[in-house]
């Protein structure tokens, strides 16, 4: 089944095909979308809790093996499979291709599979929480090395993306104290801040590609090439992080957490990423992170089914292992788990 999130993501991207924000409607939708990109970070900054995210450090094998999953395989892979890529694959789908190898890994949809397959949820949770923070600061680094001129970075770029990512981040850190239990009890009612920011990216990124006649690029063939690219990428990735596992002796509750997270990539992170690296030109650009998210779902929801009634089956195998040494705290699963979708 459709995750109902991205129908919403599609329907922006309809909405922007039909109705594209142009003349002063396109620079509000981006004003907006600048301020909507900072109050997710400060949001993400406010919400993560600095001493749980120090007590997750106790399992460095686990979440080293899904730091190089993220930000060391994908991008290798991404560079190979852009280099040889089919002829159909336009410029700007490769440059998203190997943006979406750039991305962090996800927290939600990594601990929501993690718990549906019986594998160990707070593993999961400092997995995706570690490689988001690893993320604000090398995405934007490997973007500038491997995607060069094609993002709009430079000295003003790197300073515009502290302006927009780091510091609302750093500030939502430092006012926790005084408004992370605000944000936690009212986490079902500011959730609609997070996907409404979102949307906002997705429909100014493509308002600003209609603007431009991108659409022309996205042909049968170039979006077919973009599907079989993204399924030899999470194939590839899947069996490399379960290989990774078993090579660490990791047991099969902190496997799961690794392979799920090793292979899971933000669309909550990399959308306003993308937003602040490629400016007006990040339209096609975030269409295979689009994609690879809807991706990731199905085969880990066929992952986690497997992997729950195997442990099902197994003498004395019903929740084994999910609490573990590598807790950023039983409390901190519980409040990722209840209630939350699989957006990022």
């Amino acid at each position: 089944m459709l995750d109902p999130y991205v129908a919403a993501l599609a329907g922006a991207v309809a909405l922007a095909a039909v109705l594209p924000a142009s003349g002063r409607a396109a620079r509000g939708a981006e004003l907006a979308c600048d301020l909507a990109v900072g109050l997710l970070f400060f949001l993400y900054g406010a919400r993560l809790s600095t001493r749980e995210t120090l007590a997750g450090l106790r399992h460095p094998r686990l979440h080293g093996l899904v730091l190089v999953c993220t930000f060391v395989l994908f991008p290798v892979l991404g560079s190979a499979v852009t280099a040889l890529a089919p002829g159909p694959l336009t410029e700007q789908l490769r440059t998203g291709v190997l943006f979406l190898c750039l991305v962090p890994s996800t927290v939600q949809s990594s601990v929501a599979l993690t718990g549906a397959a019986r594998g160990n949820v707070p593993a999961a949770i400092c997995a995706g929480t570690y490689s988001s923070l690893v993320g604000l600061v090398l995405t934007p680094l490997l973007a500038a090395w491997l995607l060069g001129a094609r993002t709009a970075l430079s000295a003003d770029g790197l300073l515009r993306i502290c302006a927009q990512l780091l510091a609302p981040f750093v500030l939502g850190q430092l006012l926790r104290p005084w408004i992370g239990g605000f944000l936690g009890r009212h986490r079902r009612v500011l959730a609609p801040v997070d996907r409404a920011s979102i949307l906002l990216v997705v429909y100014t990124a493509f308002s600003g590609a209609v603007a431009q006649g991108i659409w022309s690029a996205a042909t049968p063939a170039a979006l077919l090439a973009l599907g079989a690219v993204l399924l030899l990428l999470l194939t590839a990735t899947l069996l490399a992080a379960r290989l990774g596992a078993r090579l660490l002796r990791l047991d099969r509750a902190s496997g799961i957490a690794a392979v799920l997270c090793g292979s899971q990539k933000s669309l909550a992170g990399g959308l306003p990423m993308a937003a602040v690296l490629f400016g007006p030109q990040a339209g096609l650009v975030v269409l295979p992170l689009m994609v690879y998210h809807q991706l990731q779902l199905v085969a880990g929801a066929v992952l986690a089914g497997r992997w729950a009634r195997a442990a099902g089956s197994a003498p004395g195998g019903t929740d084994r292992g999910r609490g573990g040494d590598t807790a950023c705290g039983p409390a901190a699963a519980d409040r990722e788990v209840t209630g939350r979708g699989l957006h990022r």
